[in-house]
């Protein structure tokens, strides 16, 4: 059983940290229920969200996508962007000069998506961040 009140006090504080924050990479993260073989049609799909605004059904492609386990051949969709590969990816059809992507980390009871602006160094400290936050939830079990 997901423990909410532990979940909301870690993201809460992860997130104030870490995405928005002045020389922070992170735009932008989600927070997904993701349990494949628990009732997840009981449950949201989105258990949190910062710097972004999606709706549930906005995320179901990318939840197909994931259950399609073709994860190094298909391209993903969250919003607007296209992104290419699994865990670490490339947005292919960003404006931004300097590039974006996203880190994708599945925990036992979530998936977090971690959103940032810019190249490899970008990539190195959002998924030093996405890290640190997927062991707090490990320590629980989530």
């Amino acid at each position: 059983m997901v423990d909410w009140g532990f979940t909301h006090r870690a993201w809460e504080k992860w997130a104030s940290i870490n995405i928005g924050s002045s020389g922070e990479p992170l735009k932008a993260a989600l927070l997904l229920n993701y349990d494949p073989s628990g009732p997840s049609r009981l449950m949201s799909v989105l258990a949190e969200q910062q710097g972004i605004k999606v709706k549930p059904v906005d995320l179901y492609p990318f939840l197909d996508f994931i259950r399609r386990n073709n994860l190094h051949t298909e391209c993903f969709l969250i919003g607007q962007n296209e992104y290419l590969h699994w865990f670490c990816a490339r947005c292919v059809n960003t404006s931004k000069p300097a590039g974006e992507g996203a880190i994708v980390m599945q925990t036992a009871a979530f998936l977090l998506v971690a959103m940032y602006e810019g190249s490899i160094g970008s990539a190195s400290r959002t998924m030093a961040a996405v890290d640190q936050f997927a062991w707090q939830l490990s320590r629980r079990n989530l």
